[in-house]
């Protein structure tokens, strides 16, 4: 049984969530994690090794993410498990540092494995009728809204323009 903190006492205290907590309780929902546990595993490092054992699969995951949705470095990311629990939570741990950040990010880039990430992110969002913008600290959010440039009248709005990449459009 894990002991509870002062902080984490605290924590389950307070009564309004952030937007932080609210973006990351829609995380924890929509992102389909079990499908992305999949695709690291066969790379991710096995406990039981001599000298210091890997993090958990999933907390590393979690903790990637997070970077990505809040555009963090590595040391910002060990501040930020430091300083705000909510993020702790998310990640499910309760402290990690700088260098096991970067370790399983560069395990990340050096399969490839951040694209085939996004790919199943992007299905599952897709599925679902959302989509993940570009965030900052600031603002995370996610945004419901469908890719389409036709309106509801299933009619070409003209105030809407769609592109694809690598491909510029013609004016005339």
């Amino acid at each position: 049984m894990k002991q509870t903190t002062f902080a984490s006492l605290a924590f389950e205290q307070k009564k309004k969530p952030t937007r932080r907590e609210l973006f990351l309780a829609e995380m924890e929902a929509v992102v389909p994690w079990s499908a992305l546990l999949a695709v690291v595993e066969p790379h991710y490092p096995k406990a039981g090794r001599w000298g210091r054992q890997p993090m958990p699969l999933e907390t590393m995951l979690r903790i990637y993410f997070m970077q990505q949705w809040y555009a963090l470095s590595d040391p910002a990311m060990e501040d930020a498990l430091y300083e705000i629990e909510s993020m702790r939570r998310f990640a499910r741990l309760e402290l990690s540092d700088e260098t096991t950040i970067l370790k399983f990010r560069h395990l990340l880039e050096c399969y490839g494995l951040t694209s085939k990430m996004m790919s199943v992110i992007n299905d599952t969002l897709e599925e679902r009728g959302l989509l993940l913008k570009g965030v900052t600290m600031v603002d995370a959010t996610i945004i419901h809204a469908v890719p389409s440039t036709k309106n509801r009248e299933k009619q070409r709005d003209p105030e809407m323009h769609q592109a694809k990449k690598g491909i510029r459009g013609t004016s005339g």
